[in-house]
């Protein structure tokens, strides 16, 4: 690799760096171009090579929370095997904490599908594969454990997912989202095949 080529990649990181900062702390729509490549010492023409708009910018920098998400996702997973039930937990415990954290601003994926209701924009469309995603997940997982209505359950866990990104931004730290565990235990116990 070249030096200015390489110049130019380490530019295209920081803007890239910057923008997932930016974007996560005060959404997309909020931050525009010219704040993101002030901030990142570079120019528009270096963020243009590399994303082709603002929208593509943002679908990228959505694709990399989906990354984020699964790594936590996947480790709870690991810390588990073969076991869903505790998996789910271990995945809303750390969530909990990190909800419990001042400045935690949920799932830059969730608020990015409040901020663009066009189905049409590429952010919207990476979000909505994301959560499609997580809900076929959480579906394998419940129909795994047998219970009643798996599918209903799995529905139910992702609202209180959902719920934690949205309601740690609302209350902060010591909100409601704290309670996620206790509230998926009782899911988990009402749908066991026992329960009438």
């Amino acid at each position: 690799m070249s030096r200015s080529s390489d110049t130019a990649s380490r530019a295209a990181d920081r803007i890239f760096d910057t923008a997932r900062e930016l974007f996560y702390r005060e959404g997309t729509r909020a931050v525009g171009v010219d704040e993101i490549v002030s901030r990142a010492g570079a120019t528009k023409p270096t963020l243009y090579r590399r994303f082709e708009s603002k929208d593509q910018l943002i679908a990228a920098y959505l694709r990399d929370q989906g990354d984020h998400f699964w790594s936590y996702f996947d480790a709870a997973a690991r810390a588990h095997p073969g076991d869903p039930r505790a998996q789910v937990l271990a995945y809303l415990d750390a969530l909990a904490c990190r909800a419990d954290i001042a400045g935690y601003r949920g799932c830059g994926l969730t608020n990015a599908a409040v901020e663009y209701p066009d189905p049409e924009h590429p952010g919207r469309q990476v979000a909505v594969e994301h959560k499609q995603e997580l809900r076929e997940r959480l579906r394998a997982m419940t129909r795994e454990i047998g219970g009643r209505k798996p599918d209903e359950l799995a529905d139910a866990l992702l609202l209180l997912i959902e719920g934690v990104f949205v309601s740690s931004q609302l209350f902060g730290p010591g909100g409601p989202a704290t309670a996620v565990r206790a509230a998926a235990e009782a899911l988990f116990d009402a749908d066991a095949p026992e329960s009438r």
